[in-house]
């Protein structure tokens, strides 16, 4: 009963209701003593988000060919300024549940093959325009077009039509049921943009509905946001200015942070943790989600369209040492899929991918390749990727392949290199579900389909079951359809995922969060500017 009571207190206090001397007394009153009264009163202030002040974000990504386009981000840097300027339908909260956005609420029909979202109203965009259906038909519209570079195509490509219901709701009606379609639609890509004339005319304008408003930005340097004053979510978006800087460079990251240059950084390295965790001023916060470290074999490309020759480069990687050296334990070894235990109907019979320098020397004989292999690589790529290539070397010289490292510029890395050389470094922050995950980046229609694994036996059979499961209302068929669709891809497939990494984040001890930080994305589902204040 008393508990219940102080609880009370503590939200009036938090919430202004009640001074921090009526909640002291109050809580002596309850039976506390004069010390423990004190320490409550500080703590519930400490974690009560207040407004003002100028957030620094240090990001390792950001390149001089990014744009404010949503459908070309393709890096940290930009998924962080999309969740600053805009929203989406929905959204991955910060303890992990999918919760609606911009979308008051949403409903399935029809087997799933039919979702009804209802809209907030009142929410402006930044130019003081009323956001509507339309804006939303619009935005998905950009995406789905033909002639679309979107990277959200290919998640969009099962929606046959999109139609209105009024001003302030949308019906999405798809080929087949989709149970996970509300997933879809909070893709950090699909920011409802303004739309003009029934289309949207500029999709490189910075207006949004978000917390922040877009003061400048130079790609590949640093964003410069204000707060809006006419946000329409309660209890988000604290700061008054918030500065996010492209810090590439993995010391020069560390020394801003150490040096209180900027209020915090991702992709913290883990050789590093341990010395910046002595610093009295900072605090390491780490998060486990979906991310994995991959080096993506383009199956289009020779010699790598050559099976054998893959699955000789997956039998020659000590996927423990990776974890080991580079991740230094902060992590597990990946297993050439992208889904883990902690996705739903994960795949726990896979064969494993272990070092096996005889498996790797006989595949390799069969290929019949001879002379050295190109591997494209950046620490743009992930922390300590060029290290990590260098143990893949090593260990496949042990089984008679020889590597060539090509080191890469980080600028432009994403824009460059990713999905276009033949053999290279990369990472993926994961998604919640195997669908959104291979629609992502494996079915066919994919932009993003770094290993150019599309066409022949093996992959047919793949996209089919990836369809098929999307509907399947039975859970022991929906467990088999995914079941059999890790075992393709990861024993035809392109993909070495090397390993599992956990997000490493550095931060000064003025800033607050909430208990809960979400591990979707790294930085708090990349909402660190929007969820987080200075204390």
């Amino acid at each position: 009963m008393r508990d219940e009571y102080l609880k009370k207190q503590a939200r009036w206090l938090s919430e202004g209701q009640i001074d921090r001397r009526q909640f002291i007394k109050t809580a002596i009153a309850a039976g506390l003593a004069v010390p423990s009264a004190l320490t409550l009163a500080t703590d519930v202030l400490a974690a009560t988000p207040k407004k003002g002040g100028k957030f620094r974000m240090g990001s390792s990504y950001g390149s001089t060919t990014d744009a404010l386009d949503p459908g070309t981000s393709e890096n940290g840097m930009t998924q962080n300024i999309i969740y600053a300027r805009g929203n989406h339908l929905t959204e991955v909260n910060n303890d992990g549940k999918l919760i609606p956005e911009l979308a008051s609420g949403y409903e399935p029909s029809n087997g799933a093959k039919t979702w009804v979202f209802d809209l907030r109203q009142g929410v402006e965009f930044h130019n003081g325009k009323t956001m509507t259906a339309d804006d939303v038909i619009a935005t998905f519209n950009y995406h789905r077009d033909e002639n679309s570079k979107s990277a959200a195509k290919g998640l969009l490509s099962a929606i046959k039509e999109i139609k209105k219901d009024g001003d302030n709701r949308v019906i999405f009606e798809l080929e087949g049921g989709n149970a996970d379609f509300p997933y879809i639609v909070s893709d950090y890509h699909i920011m409802i943009m303004p739309s003009e004339d029934g289309g949207i005319s500029d999709a490189n304008s910075p207006i949004g509905t978000g917390g922040y408003i877009v003061e400048s930005y130079e790609p590949g340097v640093r964003a410069l946001f204000k707060r809006n004053p006419n946000y329409f979510k309660e209890g988000r978006a604290h700061f008054d200015e918030v500065e996010m800087i492209t810090l590439s460079d993995t010391t020069a990251r560390q020394n801003a942070i150490m040096n209180g240059d900027v209020d915090f950084i991702d992709n913290v390295d883990p050789k590093t943790v341990a010395l910046l965790g002595r610093v009295p001023s900072l605090e390491i916060l780490k998060t486990t989600g979906t991310q994995h470290y991959t080096f993506p074999m383009r199956v289009n490309s020779a010699p790598f369209d050559n099976y054998d020759l893959r699955m000789a480069l997956k039998y020659a990687i000590k996927r423990q040492e990776l974890v080991d050296k580079i991740l230094l334990g902060n992590g597990e070894p990946g297993n050439d899929v992208p889904v883990n235990a902690s996705m739903p109907f994960f795949n726990t019979e896979l064969p494993t991918h272990e070092f096996d320098a005889e498996k790797a020397a006989f595949h390799y004989k069969k290929s019949g390749h001879s002379g050295a292999l190109q591997l494209s690589v950046s620490d743009a790529a992930f922390p300590g990727a060029v290290d990590a290539a260098q143990l893949v070397a090593a260990s496949a010289k042990e089984a008679g392949i020889d590597i060539e490292l090509v080191r890469e510029p980080s600028d432009g890395y994403w824009s460059n290199v990713w999905n276009k050389k033949p053999w290279c470094a990369c990472y993926w922050g994961g998604r919640p579900t195997q669908d959104w995950m291979y629609s992502a980046a494996y079915t066919k229609d994919t932009e993003w389909n770094d290993t150019a694994w599309k066409t022949g036996e093996a992959a047919d059979k793949f996209n089919e079951l990836v369809v098929a499961a999307r509907s399947e209302t039975d859970e022991a068929k929906r467990k088999d359809q995914y079941w059999e669709a890790q075992r393709l891809l990861q024993d035809d497939g392109g993909a070495l995922v090397g390993m599992w990494a956990s997000f490493i984040h550095a931060h000064g001890k003025g800033l607050a969060h909430e208990e809960e930080v979400a591990a979707n994305w790294q930085s708090d589902g990349a909402k660190v500017s929007e969820r987080w204040w200075f204390a």
